[in-house]
């Protein structure tokens, strides 16, 4: 498993796997390369073997107590080996290397697995966001965890995602 940042040459591999893992509300390429640029998005792929199978993104604003888990992509064969939960670690080591105390997310309501591995690292469900998913009409389950109490139950530090900032 190798996780680094995401660089604007990776957009065409990142909507690659968007585009197959979210057919019917998958971002346009402009939306990602806005992520990309934003100094409020941090993004991370996963490669095996020089391809990219998995990436995910989040959105902290520097200085800010809040930031949002914006994304996680993880190619169809390459689901169920912890390339899900190693992308999610990168994701709050980083938001906890900014400062970020609560850190929010949106899942379908109709996607358990990832529901469950959001519930294994500690995010509760806090509320739900009806029809949330267009065009599909499925709502929004939307998760927080306590980033302190986080890195506090794992000793967590940037090293143990094995990011390079």
């Amino acid at each position: 498993m190798s996780i680094r940042r995401a660089v604007p040459a990776d957009l065409e591999a990142i909507m690659a796997l968007e585009r197959a893992s979210f057919p019917t509300d998958a971002w346009s390429d402009a939306m990602m390369r806005e992520e990309l640029d934003s100094p409020h998005g941090w993004y991370v792929i996963d490669e095996l073997a020089g391809r990219v199978v998995g990436y995910a993104g989040l959105r902290a604003v520097r200085g800010s107590r809040d930031a949002d888990v914006q994304t996680i992509a993880i190619a169809e064969a390459s689901r169920g080996r912890g390339r899900g939960r190693s992308l999610l670690h990168a994701l709050i080591t980083e938001a906890s290397r900014r400062g970020v105390h609560d850190l929010f997310l949106e899942v379908r309501a109709d996607n358990p697995v990832a529901q469950r591995l959001y519930a294994s690292e500690g995010f509760a469900e806090v509320g739900r966001r009806p029809r949330y998913y267009q065009p599909d009409d499925v709502d929004a389950v939307v998760m927080k965890l306590d980033l302190r109490a986080w890195a506090a139950a794992r000793h967590a530090s940037p090293e143990d995602a094995g990011v390079c900032t």
